[in-house]
């Protein structure tokens, strides 16, 4: 059987597949920490091919909050695109270790955001930065730090 088309035109992608945790750092445009938790997420290929591309977020807070949220995504053009309840936006590869991601949460009018990927040479650490518009000018970035789940 051979692979989705998506593992071949979107390398870097295909490299991201498995479980990752980590910690999300919320700052102002000043650096202050404005909130803080850890994540597990998981990226994959549905099986069942219901989706081209499927991504489940999970989130925990020090109080003992929780949160999931599922993405999936469908492939076109070297391209995956999220169509959600939550949000709308797509994704693509910059270089051969870069994703970038531009999207909106849908219940927040004049709001987006881009979202920086870099993993590692050996596939195992990623780091990432969203930088949040309102109106279009900055007002904070999420700076975050993720280990393969081993």
């Amino acid at each position: 059987m051979s692979q989705p088309v998506i593992l071949t035109e979107m390398p870097v992608l295909a490299r991201h597949l498995g479980d990752w945790v980590g910690t999300y750092t919320l700052v102002d445009l000043e650096g202050r920490t404005l909130d803080k938790y850890t994540s597990h997420l998981t990226c994959q290929i549905p099986a069942d091919a219901s989706h081209d591309y499927y991504q489940i977020n999970r989130y925990k807070w020090a109080d003992g909050k929780r949160e999931e949220h599922q993405f999936p995504a469908d492939y076109c053009e070297q391209k995956i695109w999220f169509d959600t309840d939550r949000i709308a936006g797509h994704a693509w590869e910059a270089d051969d270790s870069t994703l970038l991601l531009k999207f909106a949460y849908k219940t927040v009018p004049n709001f987006y955001l881009y979202e920086m990927i870099q993993i590692s040479p050996c596939n195992n650490y990623r780091a990432r930065t969203w930088q949040w518009f309102k109106d279009n000018q900055i007002f904070q970035r999420t700076l975050i730090q993720e280990e393969r789940l081993r």
